[in-house]
């Protein structure tokens, strides 16, 4: 088997594997549901690659209004590599305690809302801590982990807790320990990662679930869409309403802030 046929074989257990938290995955879409039909924010955050996962989420075609991607850019903006912003200061700021207090000290937070907090390993202090605060506030917390990866993995947090003991469930991305899911003859380290693909698997699963439940609820939601797909008049008219309902939303996160 070629190395390309290894890996692309290897996906094919990670479909196995989302396939088999339909329980879990119905869970998450149930909180998710009636965070957005109460007009407010799924709040989703990932460190390092798992930032994909949350812009695989929204906004991008075929997503919807009802979810806040928190980003931030010092933990996350891995192009320059090395030198100012590069990977070695994001990795120490990734486990820096406080920081995700003080990120989320800028939202008005709410019981009725929830959180997706993604993370392969689950074993860094700015993820755990994330998950932590949402529940300090009352959220209900999906934590996207590799399984795996963090039961191999050491906790960084000064509690040696993991993300997963912050969690109200837990979703699997199937990646291996590592990440990394091919071997090649003559090498000591495997290639080709498989988090990012099982987790974007399921954060999608997640949407269309969400959208069904939405679209019974009779509020079916204002869904980004290609012009190539629905002409090019109605796709800017879904892209101006959808980001006028994020706008919406996102102003409610604000308007009670520095009051008791």
């Amino acid at each position: 088997m070629t190395p390309s046929a290894d890996y692309l074989e290897k996906c094919h257990e990670l479909v196995d594997n989302a396939l088999a938290q339909a329980e879990g995955i119905n869970r998450a879409a149930d909180w998710f549901t009636s965070t957005i039909l109460e007009e407010r924010m799924v709040h989703l955050f990932g460190s390092g690659h798992s930032r994909i996962m949350v812009e695989e989420m929204w906004p991008r075609y075929g997503s919807f209004p009802g979810f806040n991607p928190i980003v931030e850019l010092s933990l996350t903006f891995h192009n320059p590599v090395v030198g100012a912003n590069g990977q070695r200061q994001a990795m120490f700021l990734e486990n820096t305690p406080g920081l995700a207090r003080r990120i989320l000290r800028n939202y008005d937070l709410s019981p009725k809302d929830s959180a997706l907090v993604a993370s392969s390993s689950g074993c860094n202090v700015v993820p755990i801590e994330m998950a932590q605060e949402f529940q300090r506030h009352g959220l209900k917390v999906v934590a996207l982990i590799s399984r795996r990866h963090s039961e191999a993995s050491d906790s960084r947090h000064e509690s040696g807790k993991k993300l997963h003991d912050f969690a109200d469930l837990v979703l699997d991305t199937g990646a291996p320990v590592g990440d990394a899911m091919t071997t090649i003859d003559g090498m000591d380290a495997p290639v080709s990662p498989g988090s990012t693909v099982g987790g974007c698997m399921i954060v999608n699963a997640l949407k269309a679930e969400v959208a069904d439940r939405l679209a019974k609820a009779g509020q079916a939601p204002t869904v980004l869409t290609a012009g190539a797909l629905v002409g090019a008049k109605r796709a800017t008219e879904l892209f101006e309403a959808a980001y006028d309902e994020h706008a919406r939303r996102l102003a409610k996160l604000y308007e009670n802030l520095g009051t008791d």
